[in-house]
């Protein structure tokens, strides 16, 4: 009988240990949906227009996206292992790819610990703090997983996602695609 209750105590150890890792899908910091660094590209002709990347800035001032170069929007959390591991290589190609523009979104992060974070790596391009834009990636490529890197041609239309940790190869070829059209 001593056997038989260790086992049920052992399996709900188990069960309550599993049951705290968080699905991906609430709003708390610790459960969110990390992607594999996937790239998508979509062909011109199938293209969809990004919503309008305009708003107040993590150092408070307002922001509007113009149209005519290839951007980058990089959606990210100072909590986020992945995006703290990949801003360096960020910053990198933001100053590598000069005619390119470069644009974070903070999505589900608190902006005085987000702008602490953007002060201490010396981020060199805005981060909008209005994260309800990434509503307007839906039906295109919807910034599905954190962090979430999503590439628009000079026409303003969405021609490229990377789904999670980015890398230099990874981005370089996207935008090298994209600016060559």
């Amino acid at each position: 009988m001593k056997r038989h209750i260790k086992y049920v105590g052992i399996v709900l150890l188990a069960i309550t240990l599993t049951s705290c890792t968080g699905g991906g899908t609430s709003s708390s910091q610790e459960s969110f949906v990390s992607g594999n660094g996937s790239v998508t590209f979509i062909k011109a002709a199938s293209r969809i227009q990004a919503p309008v990347l305009a708003g107040m800035t993590l150092n408070g001032t307002n922001y509007s996206y113009a149209l005519g170069r290839v951007t980058v929007v990089n959606v990210w959390a100072s909590w986020c292992a992945p995006c703290r591991a990949e801003i360096p290589t960020l910053i990198a190609l933001s100053k590598k790819y000069t005619e390119v523009t470069f644009i974070g979104i903070l999505t589900r992060d608190n902006p005085p610990t987000a702008e602490a974070f953007a002060r201490r790596f010396n981020i060199p391009y805005p981060t909008l703090i209005d994260d309800a834009i990434l509503i307007g990636f839906k039906g295109s490529l919807p910034a599905n997983a954190i962090p979430s890197t999503v590439v628009i041609d000079k026409n303003g239309k969405v021609a490229g996602r990377i789904s999670g940790e980015i890398t230099v190869a990874s981005l370089s070829d996207l935008i090298e695609k994209v600016s060559a059209e």
